[in-house]
């Protein structure tokens, strides 16, 4: 569990860093939301890198990844629909199902020579 925390508060960090600038930054010169972009997202690697240490073992590196993508997607969606006050449209909905199966082939079943 420490781990899914650990990668939701880093992805929290990651999309403020890479879409924050959308909504705020248009007047910052480019060189500037990339700093600042740098900035957040070096709090999001100081959280990432321990929950995929703290993970692998419990969870295969495929697992790990399928895990970062949902919660990417789930806090982006939040966050679009929240910050950027975006709608969430029928689209993105088939997307996130797709994204859901995903998730369960992942583990559903267990891969040939998966030593986890």
């Amino acid at each position: 569990m420490s781990t899914i925390l650990l990668l939701v508060m880093s992805n929290v960090f990651m999309t403020f860093a890479w879409y924050g600038h959308l909504k705020y930054g248009h007047d910052w010169p480019l060189w500037k939301a990339i700093l600042v972009s740098w900035g957040i997202a070096l709090l999001e690697y100081c959280l990432a890198v321990p929950a995929n240490r703290l993970g692998y073992g419990e969870f295969s590196g495929f697992q790990l990844k399928i895990i970062q993508e949902v919660v990417t997607l789930v806090v982006f969606i939040v966050f679009a629909i929240t910050f950027l006050k975006e709608k969430l449209a029928w689209n993105h909905f088939v997307a996130v199902v797709f994204l859901a199966f995903a998730a369960f082939f992942t583990f559903a079943f267990k891969a040939p020579g998966h030593s986890v």
